[in-house]
């Protein structure tokens, strides 16, 4: 499941993704930052409920990426468990994205 919510300010987008996140995440994850209404300035990716990341996720992110600016978007991937953060290592999303 995926959900996301807006800081206070409106500056931040928060994605939370909980369980498998892969293909058939594909439209709620892209729902969860298109729908807004608005261009945030910050984007994060919460991993603290993900238990499984695949290929197709690690393009979800690079197309968030991109709707967020490509190389001047800063994107922060945080609560990751080891599985999580091992695959995103082993991909070298640790040169476009902030991994926590």
């Amino acid at each position: 499941m995926i959900s996301s919510s807006l800081s206070d300010n409106n500056n931040e987008l928060v994605i939370n993704v909980e369980g498998r996140f892969d293909f058939n995440a594909h439209m709620q994850f892209r729902s969860a930052y298109e729908d807004i209404g608005l261009q945030p300035q910050n984007f994060s990716v919460d991993m603290a409920q993900a238990t499984y990341l695949d290929s197709s996720a690690l393009g979800m992110l690079l197309l968030l990426r991109d709707y967020a600016g490509g190389d001047a978007a800063e994107i922060k991937i945080n609560n990751c468990n080891d599985d999580v953060k091992k695959i995103l290592q082993v991909s070298n999303f640790t040169r476009l994205f902030v991994i926590d």
